[in-house]
């Protein structure tokens, strides 16, 4: 049997453990059933009792009467696992676990978690949990959900499937939609995502009419795949996906041992992965709800976009608390153009000069808004055109909103209000029309920011593991770093390696020089003092070798230098950082930045999933501020950004590398010549893993 039917329209069901009283949390899912018409079988198994809130138990489920498509299992762990052995040898094909108590819950919990995966692992049943509140359909009737917020009657349905980590959530996103008008197709909480994903449900309604788009609450990245191959899906098929990404991981960091490590945290990396996948990201809760009027209205960018907002106004405040919020976020405020200026002007309204059109009191006649909002709409200059009302839409609401209820029917550019007072029922009438709203201007211009930002998809170039499972990690030191970065065609720095014993030979190469203490097991060999810089002849470098030798021994007990690398110093226009890693939810990832000793505190950054190409590498230069450097800021020598490019695509390939598999390397810095003169690898860090 198909798996996703039997989890989202399921024609018999069996309650496992489902408690007497119906005001406790495993007494809901029947309730929760019966209240919204459910039209299958519910079979109730509760080996204490002969009847259950007034309806027929049974024992055992090899007791029921017929096989169920669906158990929702509401005990405890230690019973749960009994249960679901038992549905996996009656072939029952989709179960959920309620229950806490597995790999979250020390180790205990980690052998429950063992037992339930070697019963996934047999290939039979599918699992939803654990600590899952449940799934929900409300086209079919289908609350199987111990979540209190299905209590409540009347719940509205719509085109929105939501996916979430957290149970609770989404019963707040269908209360809060209730509030707004904001209906829902289905909701499903996956809990502790042990065997189905996000991804791999959402998936599964891709090709239901009565989905339309997407909502996702995420508190990890796991199954990265699932989703990114879900949301790739939606997009074809033109189901847009929003996302509220919250959590931070300490994973990623304790596994990184350089700077391209601190700047690809967990939320950097989740940052570009949405990105990549197609997924508007918000940064609010409040914003998921209301993000999703406006993305079938927004159609997603292939290259970067900041967004070209207009406003139009019956009260200049209330407009200016929404353009700060969008400014802070990267929208643009576009004023209009001469040629929409002499438009409105021989309508009969005042444009004005500055980036706002406020209407003033003039703006509450209905004649009047409309005919600023026709001709906002159809100016070529804007993306959005944003319209905000005063008190008129809580004392008046049919008149205040109806131009923009009548003004989103025709042809023009996305339109969205923001209502300055509290009023519902404004936002209710405008909701009904299917007009995106806003009650806030933090809210307001999180919607629009993520709409506007929102990318096309990129599809990946090859199928990439995301790890390689066992095997030990090593780092290589810098002169190895060096030939595997030159077998990807990277130049370094020339370079020559000295025993700190032995007298200074003639070098190959001139002076002035730098030295550097040559371990794999120093990474950051500045912080052991095993570096010195501006050396100008043999002495200079006698001595240095001597001072590495020593400040590494004090800072560093117990560790003894026995090689000296010698690099040529090369002078050029600036430094960056290139890095490549493989992060332990997404994959690999490559990351540019600001080079040198403070590139972490700058955090002047630009990512991408990795491999990437060579137009993505442009857009990551000017991405990062320290660009505008390289490109010949004030008379600057401009440095050479193809060359440049060019490198960030080879250490982006580094994702497909097998011998040696690479976990993470770092150019930094990676000093940027004059035009036409390349680049060079001053300093590289590489961890290696190998079988």
């Amino acid at each position: 049997m198909d798996w996703a039917r039997a989890l989202l329209k399921p024609e018999r069901i069996a309650l496992i453990g489902v408690s007497d009283d119906p005001r406790k949390t495993s007494g809901r899912p029947l309730q929760f059933l019966r209240r919204a018409g459910y039209e299958g079988e519910i079979l109730i198994v509760n080996p204490a009792r002969e009847t259950v809130q007034g309806e027929k138990a049974y024992p055992s489920l090899e007791a029921l009467p017929r096989r169920p498509e669906q158990a929702f299992i509401l005990t405890g762990p230690d019973k749960a696992l009994d249960s679901l052995e038992e549905c996996d040898r009656l072939g029952i094909p989709v179960v959920t676990i309620l229950s806490a108590g597995f790999s979250e819950a020390g180790e205990k919990g980690m052998a429950n978690q063992a037992r339930l995966l070697e019963i996934v692992s047999r290939g039979r049943v599918r699992v939803l949990g654990p600590s899952s509140i449940g799934v929900v359909n409300l086209h079919h009737g289908l609350t199987l959900t111990a979540n209190a917020a299905f209590a409540e009657p009347d719940l509205p349905r719509g085109g929105i499937f939501v996916g979430s980590h957290s149970g609770s959530l989404i019963g707040a996103l269908v209360s809060r939609g209730k509030r707004k008008g904001i209906g829902f197709a289905g909701l499903v909480s996956v809990g502790g995502e042990s065997d189905l994903s996000i991804g791999q449900i959402c998936a599964a309604t891709l090709d239901d009419p009565q989905v339309t788009s997407y909502m996702l609450f995420l508190e990890t990245m796991r199954h990265a795949d699932d989703l990114r191959a879900f949301a790739l899906e939606a997009a074809r098929r033109g189901k847009p996906v929003a996302a509220y990404k919250l959590g931070r991981s300490d994973e990623a960091a304790e596994l990184a041992v350089s700077h391209t490590g601190s700047l690809a945290g967990a939320d950097e990396v989740a940052e570009i992965f949405l990105r990549e996948c197609g997924i508007a990201r918000v940064e609010s809760f409040e914003g998921l709800l209301e993000v999703m009027p406006l993305l079938p209205r927004i159609a997603p960018s292939r290259t970067a976009r900041r967004g070209r907002v207009g406003v139009v106004t019956t009260t200049g405040g209330g407009a200016a608390m929404a353009v700060d919020q969008m400014a802070l976020r990267d929208v643009d405020i576009v004023p209009p153009s001469d040629e929409t200026r002499a438009r409105l002007e021989a309508a009969g309204i005042n444009a004005g000069h500055g980036r706002i059109i406020d209407l003033t009191l003039a703006g509450v006649n209905y004649n009047v808004m409309k005919t600023a909002l026709d001709i906002l709409r159809t100016a070529p200059e804007f993306d959005l055109v944003l319209a905000t009302v005063g008190s008129s839409s809580r004392f008046n609401p049919e008149l205040a909103v109806k131009p923009a209820i009548d003004a989103q029917g025709e042809q023009g550019s996305p339109l969205a209000v923001f209502l300055v007072p509290d009023a519902p029922d404004a936002t209710r009438l405008l909701a009904a029309a299917g007009v995106p709203a806003f009650q806030d201007p933090e809210t307001c211009a999180d919607a629009i920011a993520a709409a506007l930002h929102r990318r096309a998809p990129v599809e990946p170039a090859v199928s990439l593991p995301i790890a390689r499972e066992g095997g030990q990690d090593r780092m290589l030191d810098e002169a190895q770093a060096y030939d595997l970065l030159a077998k990807s065609g990277i130049s370094s720095a020339s370079v020559v390696i000295l025993d700190p014993e032995r007298p200074v030979p003639e070098l190959p190469f001139d002076y002035p020089v730098v030295a550097k203490v040559l371990d794999a097991e120093i990474a950051h060999k500045s912080d052991a003092g095993g570096v010195v810089v501006g050396i100008g002849n043999a002495e200079e470098l006698a001595q240095a070798m001597r001072e590495i030798c020593a400040s590494v021994a004090a800072k560093r007990p117990g560790t003894m230098v026995s090689r000296i690398l010698v690099q040529k110093m090369v002078k050029g226009v600036g430094e960056v950082l290139v890095g490549f890693r493989r992060d332990p939810q997404i994959g690999p990832i490559v990351v540019l930045a600001a080079g040198g000793i403070f590139t972490e505190l700058y955090r002047d950054s630009a990512m991408r999933m990795a491999p990437t190409d060579i137009s993505t590498a442009h857009e990551m230069i000017s991405e990062i501020k320290a660009s505008r450097i390289l490109s010949g800021y004030r008379g600057r020598t401009k440095g050479d950004l193809d060359t440049l490019a060019r490198t960030i695509v080879a250490v982006s390939r580094l994702a497909l590398s097998e011998t040696p598999f690479v976990q993470e390397a770092e150019i930094n810095p990676l000093l940027v010549l004059p035009a036409g003169d390349g680049v060079v690898a001053i300093d590289g860090l590489i961890r290696v893993r190998e079988q």
